[in-house]
């Protein structure tokens, strides 16, 4: 599937240009504008094959982030009978990067997924406590299969390499291979370096892997906005 990431470093605009007959998943709310031969269909995200319960699993995960978070996980389904464009946008500023799988599995902090395509399935995971107390929320975006897959960040994108163990400041995750291990850490010094450090906890990978990181953390983001804010 041919496509260009445009504007980068800071206002990245991703291009795809499908042919007939082939098809796009992305995420809902990231399309800026398509061509108007594309068809699009909303759909929850459960996962390729689900059946009743799988969808009953969406539904209820939908509903949940949609209380707690302000948000729902949807999908938009594009396909081109006839070809056409496609121009989407992650909503904070900073990178896209392109990932082609080839049958292996990722976990991706809510938020980062743009969108697939090829066989690729894209389903919500339960991170529990760790991902509540890593302040990834509740839920891993997983992506597995082979074919094109995009993901976005706030700031640059890095790759860093786990050979063993490695350790990265939680607000700074973008994503990482399933085959790691993920456990929470204090940063050190206790709990008074929990409270005062300023980096809250961190993410400790054992294992082989890659561990995509972002330059920039929203979570400090609105921290330094929250003040600002009127009362």
């Amino acid at each position: 599937m041919q496509h260009r990431t445009k504007h980068e470093p800071s206002s990245s605009l991703l291009e795809v240009t499908l042919d007939p007959g082939e098809a796009l998943v992305a995420e809902a709310g990231a399309m800026v504008a398509r061509s108007p031969h594309l068809r699009t269909e909303v759909r929850l995200n459960a996962g390729r094959g689900a059946g009743f319960l799988g969808r009953l699993k969406a539904l209820f995960v939908a509903l949940l982030r949609k209380l707690a978070g302000g948000e729902t996980f949807f999908v938009n389904h594009i396909s081109a009978p006839e070809g056409g464009w496609v121009w989407l946008a992650p909503p904070l500023s900073g990178r896209v990067k392109h990932i082609p799988l080839q049958g292996e599995s990722m976990l991706f902090s809510t938020g980062s997924y743009l969108a697939s395509a090829g066989d690729i399935d894209v389903k919500v995971r339960w991170g529990g406590l760790r991902a509540v107390l890593a302040r990834e929320g509740t839920f891993f975006i997983e992506a597995s299969g082979a074919g094109d897959l995009w993901i976005s960040s706030y700031g640059a994108i890095d790759e860093l390499s786990c050979d063993g163990s490695l350790v990265v400041d939680s607000g700074h995750l973008v994503g990482f291979d399933a085959s790691l291990s993920l456990a929470i850490r204090s940063p050190g010094g206790g709990l008074m370096g929990l409270m005062v450090s300023g980096e809250g906890v961190v993410c400790e990978f054992t294992g082989r892997g890659r561990v995509l990181i972002q330059s920039r953390s929203a979570g400090s983001l609105v921290g330094w906005l929250a003040p600002l804010l009127p009362p």
